[in-house]
């Protein structure tokens, strides 16, 4: 079995791709930094390279887009547009090279990390709660369109998860690395359309959800990476 991980130099998806190839997978991953295990290609996801070195993969059955960014709000609002170019545009560009080519072999499975940052309106960080969101709405749509035609597709919502990604001071229901793993390699074999975790958190952010909203200022955002 392939697997192709995109975002894999360090925090889950590293780890997931360790954990992968113990399990016998081959494993290719690409990430703008090098990764320390499996066969790996250096590029950035908003570079115009991005999809030529996508395009020369072949024969996936399992794509993860691990890569994530997410920095407060300053008044340079560069770090927001490009949150919003790697949490999302890259997912989509993964998505318009790697896809057609699983549709053409009528199998695969594509998994998004999102976050539960996907239902916040964030002033701390707009950009990476927007990217998100829109992670969350592309990839739950995909998996409506796609799943009839052998290719699955899978959003796992992430709260705080112990990566650099995690920056709040207050990390309420933090999970290890490993266990972000375990609920990963738990949908590569169960193939679901949309996982939260945990779940407590999750249900957290659905009852508190629109209170969230109006307390955006002073909210910190969900990191996964």
């Amino acid at each position: 079995m392939h697997a192709l991980i995109v975002g894999n130099s360090d925090g889950i998806g590293l780890a997931l791709t360790r954990r992968l190839i113990d399990g016998g997978w081959q494993v290719t991953g690409l990430s703008r930094s090098p990764a320390p295990v499996g066969d790996h290609r250096v590029v950035d996801v908003t570079s115009p390279d991005f999809p030529r070195a996508l395009s020369e993969i072949d024969n996936v059955d399992l794509c993860v887009y691990a890569a994530g960014i997410g920095d407060t709000l300053t008044d340079d609002f560069t770090a927001q547009t490009r949150a919003i170019e790697v949490n999302l545009l890259g997912a989509a560009r993964t998505v318009e090279v790697i896809v057609p080519k699983m549709l053409a072999a009528g199998r695969g499975h594509l998994i998004g990390l999102s976050s539960m940052a996907d239902t916040l309106i964030s002033a701390d960080a707009p950009g990476y709660a927007a990217s998100k969101a829109g992670l969350s709405a592309y990839f739950l749509g995909l998996d409506a369109a796609l799943r009839p035609r052998g290719v699955a597709v899978t959003t796992v919502r992430f709260g705080f998860v112990d990566t650099k990604m995690a920056k709040s001071p207050v990390t309420p229901f933090r999970i290890p690395t490993e266990k972000a793993v375990d609920v990963l390699l738990t949908c590569v074999r169960k193939r679901p359309a949309l996982v939260s975790y945990p779940r407590r958190m999750a249900a957290l952010t659905g009852v508190l959800g629109p209170a969230l909203r109006l307390a955006a200022r002073s909210k910190p955002f969900f990191g996964t990476r």
